[in-house]
């Protein structure tokens, strides 16, 4: 999913909710435990 013009939203997006911004802050976890409870296949992005 490279493209040339929109080459850094791919990286903001990871910066913003991938799975180790998510686990940087508290609220971050607890995002990422309550989509452990639900059950999901994707934690993060």
């Amino acid at each position: 999913m490279t493209k040339r013009t929109l080459g850094g939203t791919c990286r903001k997006r990871k910066r913003t909710s991938g799975f180790r911004a998510r686990m940087r802050s508290q609220s971050g976890k607890n995002v990422i435990n309550a989509r452990r409870r639900k059950g999901r296949h994707r934690l993060a992005v």
